[in-house]
Protein backbone atom coordinates (compact mmCIF):
# COMPACT_ATOMS: atom_id res chain seq x y z
CA UNK A 1 0.00 0.00 0.00
CA UNK A 2 2.91 2.33 0.68
CA UNK A 3 3.97 2.03 -2.96
CA UNK A 4 0.57 3.00 -4.30
CA UNK A 5 0.36 5.94 -1.87
CA UNK A 6 3.75 7.16 -3.06
CA UNK A 7 2.66 6.85 -6.68
CA UNK A 8 -0.59 8.71 -6.09
CA UNK A 9 1.18 11.41 -4.13
CA UNK A 10 3.76 12.02 -6.87
CA UNK A 11 1.16 12.19 -9.59
CA UNK A 12 -1.30 14.37 -7.72
CA UNK A 13 0.84 17.15 -6.25
CA UNK A 14 2.41 20.13 -7.88
CA UNK A 15 3.51 23.58 -6.81
CA UNK A 16 0.13 24.91 -7.99
CA UNK A 17 -2.15 22.50 -6.12
CA UNK A 18 -3.18 22.67 -2.50
CA UNK A 19 -1.30 20.38 -0.15
CA UNK A 20 -4.33 19.61 2.05
CA UNK A 21 -5.17 16.06 0.96
CA UNK A 22 -3.32 14.76 -2.10
CA UNK A 23 -4.73 11.24 -1.90
CA UNK A 24 -8.40 12.20 -1.70
CA UNK A 25 -8.05 14.90 -4.36
CA UNK A 26 -6.31 12.46 -6.71
CA UNK A 27 -9.01 9.84 -6.18
CA UNK A 28 -11.75 12.39 -6.82
CA UNK A 29 -9.99 13.65 -9.95
CA UNK A 30 -9.52 10.11 -11.28
CA UNK A 31 -13.17 9.26 -10.69
CA UNK A 32 -14.49 12.40 -12.36
CA UNK A 33 -12.09 12.03 -15.31
CA UNK A 34 -12.98 8.38 -15.84
CA UNK A 35 -16.70 9.06 -15.95
CA UNK A 36 -16.64 12.33 -17.88
CA UNK A 37 -14.16 11.77 -20.72
CA UNK A 38 -13.68 7.99 -20.90
CA UNK A 39 -16.67 5.84 -21.70
CA UNK A 40 -16.60 2.29 -20.31
CA UNK A 41 -14.15 0.10 -22.19
CA UNK A 42 -15.42 -2.73 -24.35
CA UNK A 43 -14.00 -6.01 -23.07
CA UNK A 44 -11.50 -7.63 -25.40
CA UNK A 45 -9.14 -10.58 -25.18
CA UNK A 46 -6.27 -8.21 -26.06
CA UNK A 47 -4.77 -5.79 -23.54
CA UNK A 48 -2.93 -2.55 -24.25
CA UNK A 49 -0.01 -2.20 -21.81
CA UNK A 50 1.67 1.19 -21.35
CA UNK A 51 4.47 2.52 -19.18
CA UNK A 52 6.96 -0.16 -20.18
CA UNK A 53 10.68 0.23 -19.56
CA UNK A 54 12.65 0.64 -22.81
CA UNK A 55 14.53 -2.57 -21.98
CA UNK A 56 11.38 -4.67 -21.51
CA UNK A 57 11.16 -7.52 -24.01
CA UNK A 58 8.18 -9.43 -25.39
CA UNK A 59 9.37 -12.47 -23.45
CA UNK A 60 9.32 -10.59 -20.14
CA UNK A 61 5.85 -9.24 -20.94
CA UNK A 62 4.63 -12.76 -21.78
CA UNK A 63 6.09 -14.15 -18.56
CA UNK A 64 4.53 -11.42 -16.39
CA UNK A 65 1.01 -11.86 -17.81
CA UNK A 66 1.03 -15.67 -18.12
CA UNK A 67 0.27 -15.91 -14.38
CA UNK A 68 -3.31 -14.84 -15.13
CA UNK A 69 -4.17 -17.13 -18.03
CA UNK A 70 -2.99 -18.57 -21.33
CA UNK A 71 -1.21 -15.86 -23.32
CA UNK A 72 -1.43 -16.36 -27.09
CA UNK A 73 0.90 -13.48 -27.93
CA UNK A 74 2.77 -10.74 -26.07
CA UNK A 75 4.35 -8.05 -28.19
CA UNK A 76 6.39 -5.01 -27.17
CA UNK A 77 6.33 -2.33 -29.85
CA UNK A 78 9.91 -1.34 -30.63
CA UNK A 79 11.70 1.50 -32.35
CA UNK A 80 13.00 0.44 -35.77
CA UNK A 81 16.31 2.28 -35.41
CA UNK A 82 17.30 1.33 -31.85
CA UNK A 83 15.31 -1.86 -31.22
CA UNK A 84 14.30 -0.54 -27.80
CA UNK A 85 10.72 -0.53 -26.56
CA UNK A 86 8.56 2.46 -27.39
CA UNK A 87 7.00 2.09 -23.95
CA UNK A 88 3.89 0.12 -24.85
CA UNK A 89 2.79 -3.27 -26.06
CA UNK A 90 -0.09 -5.73 -26.45
CA UNK A 91 -0.94 -8.99 -24.71
CA UNK A 92 -3.47 -11.35 -26.28
CA UNK A 93 -5.21 -13.96 -24.10
CA UNK A 94 -7.36 -16.91 -25.18
CA UNK A 95 -10.50 -15.56 -23.46
CA UNK A 96 -11.92 -12.24 -22.31
CA UNK A 97 -12.11 -13.56 -18.73
CA UNK A 98 -8.36 -14.27 -18.67
CA UNK A 99 -7.69 -10.82 -20.12
CA UNK A 100 -9.80 -9.29 -17.35
CA UNK A 101 -7.79 -11.18 -14.72
CA UNK A 102 -4.56 -10.06 -16.38
CA UNK A 103 -5.70 -6.44 -16.50
CA UNK A 104 -6.79 -6.45 -12.85
CA UNK A 105 -3.63 -8.27 -11.75
CA UNK A 106 -1.04 -6.19 -13.61
CA UNK A 107 -2.57 -2.70 -13.77
CA UNK A 108 -0.46 -0.24 -11.72
CA UNK A 109 2.14 -2.93 -10.93
CA UNK A 110 5.91 -2.87 -11.36
CA UNK A 111 7.59 -4.56 -14.33
CA UNK A 112 11.34 -4.08 -14.85
CA UNK A 113 11.30 -1.28 -12.27
CA UNK A 114 8.56 0.78 -13.95
CA UNK A 115 4.86 1.05 -13.11
CA UNK A 116 2.82 -0.32 -16.00
CA UNK A 117 -0.83 0.19 -16.85
CA UNK A 118 -3.08 -2.36 -18.55
CA UNK A 119 -6.42 -1.74 -20.23
CA UNK A 120 -8.52 -3.36 -22.92
CA UNK A 121 -7.14 -2.66 -26.39
CA UNK A 122 -9.37 -0.67 -28.72
CA UNK A 123 -10.00 -2.03 -32.22
CA UNK A 124 -7.86 -0.66 -35.02
CA UNK A 125 -9.52 1.77 -37.38
CA UNK A 126 -9.27 1.25 -41.15
CA UNK A 127 -6.56 3.33 -42.86
CA UNK A 128 -7.60 6.93 -43.44
CA UNK A 129 -10.02 7.16 -40.52
CA UNK A 130 -9.30 9.11 -37.38
CA UNK A 131 -10.27 8.35 -33.80
CA UNK A 132 -13.16 10.79 -33.66
CA UNK A 133 -16.20 9.70 -31.59
CA UNK A 134 -18.37 9.28 -34.68
CA UNK A 135 -15.78 6.92 -36.26
CA UNK A 136 -15.50 4.54 -33.31
CA UNK A 137 -17.46 1.35 -34.05
CA UNK A 138 -20.38 0.64 -31.71
CA UNK A 139 -21.00 -2.91 -30.52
Amino acid sequence: MATKFGLVRRLSTSIFSSQSSPVSSAAAAATSTATASNPPQTPSNTLFVSGLNKRTTSEKLHEAFSKFGEVIQARVITDRATGYSKGFGFVKFTTVEEAKRGMEGMDAQFLDGWVIFAEYARPRLPPGQFAAPENVPKH
